[in-house]
């Protein structure tokens, strides 16, 4: 993805759930955004500005719902293992944000990423020198999309990335776990590409179009959550890089619709390991919103089905 950042994935197929692991073990200036009403967040304060820390060693992103928080101890053991972390002295302290998605509903409730799971996520990221895998891996394994009319009607989500060179060397990335409520948009066409289907014909209800007809009406609304990370090798402040996370967000609003709801807990970080020259914060934030949305469509045109969820390249060839 970006030098000095390495991914690596774990995944329990049957259980339909897994973890994403993104190392900088070098340390990278990290920030983060989180919007919707139902997020699952770990280490997240120490991000802010005017807070001591200022780089991360590895962000996680996983499954699980809340249980899929105790993978970031495996992260947390695989880094002090390997010497590294925010030197206090008498030990170096492995500095792990991560986020969370929902993935009980599918697959199996009750296996969740664990120490395990999160240390598999580690070794993996440390010996792949090649591009991160996307669709049905890692934190995406569980992801589904367009669930406004329940399980029934839903379609299969997963991890995308996405690299766009700047030029004088710059890069940005993202890679994003897409599990939203909401229906997954081509940004260029503003056709849906995946979403809650329209049964028993092909084709998708329009989740914008349920909710204005049924305004006065109950939604289904568990199991949802888009998280991510955008990163690029520019030199950013701390407070800029927080300021990357917030554009970020816009990639986002460009490809679900609706994002941010009372249902999902989007949040995305961002990483600059700061290999490459200072950057206006501008360029590299609007940036980072492309490469999230493109990452975004990846996602669901890379996902496989599993479960009994169909994905975007099994469903209408």
């Amino acid at each position: 993805m970006i030098p000095g950042i390495q991914v690596g994935h774990a995944q329990d197929f049957e259980a339909a759930t897994g973890c994403t692991v993104i190392l900088t073990q070098e340390g990278a200036v990290c920030g983060v955004d989180q919007r919707g009403g139902a997020p699952g967040t770990r280490e997240t304060d120490l991000l802010r500005p005017m807070h001591l820390v200022e780089k991360v060693h590895a962000v996680l992103l996983t499954g699980g719902s809340a249980f899929g928080l105790a993978a970031a101890e495996g992260v947390v053991r695989w880094l002090e293992e390997n010497n590294i972390g925010f030197d206090v002295g008498v030990a170096r302290v492995p500095i792990v944000p991560a986020a969370v998605l929902f993935d009980l509903a599918i697959g199996r409730a009750d296996i969740r990423p664990d120490a395990t799971m999160g240390y598999a996520a580690c070794q993996a990221a440390a010996s792949n020198l090649n591009a991160p895998a996307a669709g049905t891996v890692g934190a995406g394994t569980g992801a589904t999309v367009g669930k406004i009319l329940g399980p029934a009607a839903q379609m299969k989500g997963g991890v995308g990335t996405a690299v766009i060179e700047l030029g004088q060397g710059l890069l940005v990335g993202a890679l994003i776990a897409v599990n939203c409520w909401g229906d997954v948009i081509n940004p260029t066409t503003g056709h849906i590409l995946a979403g809650a289907q329209k049964l028993p014909e092909q084709g998708f209800i329009d989740t914008m179009y349920v909710l204005k007809t049924r305004m006065m009406g109950s939604f289904t609304g568990s199991g949802n959550t888009i998280i991510g990370i955008v990163a690029t090798n520019a030199l950013l402040s701390k407070e800029a890089v927080n300021k990357v996370a917030q554009m970020a967000h816009d990639g986002l609003a460009r490809t679900i619709r609706p994002a941010h709801t009372m249902f999902d807990g989007d949040t995305i970080f961002a990483l600059a390991t700061g290999q490459g020259q200072p950057a206006d914060v501008n360029l590299i934030g609007a940036y980072g919103a492309e490469a999230t949305a493109l990452a975004i469509v990846d996602a669901v045109q890379q996902a496989t089905s599993l479960a009994g969820v169909p994905a975007l390249r099994d469903l209408w060839q």
